[in-house]
């Protein structure tokens, strides 16, 4: 069974991906095609890449968790038109463990995340990390009540449920690349 990381793709207090996570794998769950399971960058505490002091054994344990991956669903909220320097930070730190998978994106801020998912795009071409098309794009205004309690209309689901089959579907072919 293909095993899917949701990855969060923030680390500040009060950040509400650890929300969307919850409700992409409740749906995720009850498709029964794969192991979806939620990644905390926060919980690997990555210093800054190249800064000295670094501790190995968080490094050493996000590279072993991104490697067990066949595919991911990236949570991105947009920081100032971009994704956050945590999120940046942990795709730098490994290089190998992310080519030939594939991935999935779903975004949220003032106009859906949609320039955090395009940067974020960019980078995962660069890693050789193949994203899907559909991208659930979730407003603060619509899918967030008071821009804080995470309450998405139904048609996000609908998204989501594209999204993910799409993810299936590459990760599925992807693997076969990588025996």
């Amino acid at each position: 069974m293909l095993k899917i990381g949701i990855i969060l793709g923030s680390t500040r207090e009060g950040r509400l991906s650890p929300q969307v996570g919850e409700w992409v794998k409740a749906l995720a769950d009850k498709r029964g095609d794969a192991e979806y399971e939620i990644i905390d960058i926060a919980d690997f505490k990555l210093p800054l890449l190249g800064e000295p002091g670094q501790d190995a054994s968080g490094a050493a344990a996000w590279t072993q968790k991104v490697d067990s991956c066949d595919g991911f669903v990236f949570i991105v909220q947009e920081y100032n038109h971009s994704i956050t320097g945590a999120l940046k930070n942990a795709l730098d730190y490994v290089r190998k463990e992310w080519n030939d998978k594939a991935a999935g994106i779903v975004s949220y801020g003032s106009v859906g995340g949609a320039r955090a998912a395009e940067h974020l795009r960019g980078i995962l071409g660069e890693l050789s990390v193949a994203d899907v098309r559909v991208h659930p794009a979730l407003s603060l205004f619509t899918d967030f009540e008071n821009g804080s309690v995470f309450k998405p209309k139904d048609v996000q689901a609908t998204s989501l449920g594209q999204m993910l089959d799409q993810v299936i579907s590459w990760s599925t072919g992807l693997k076969t690349i990588r025996k």
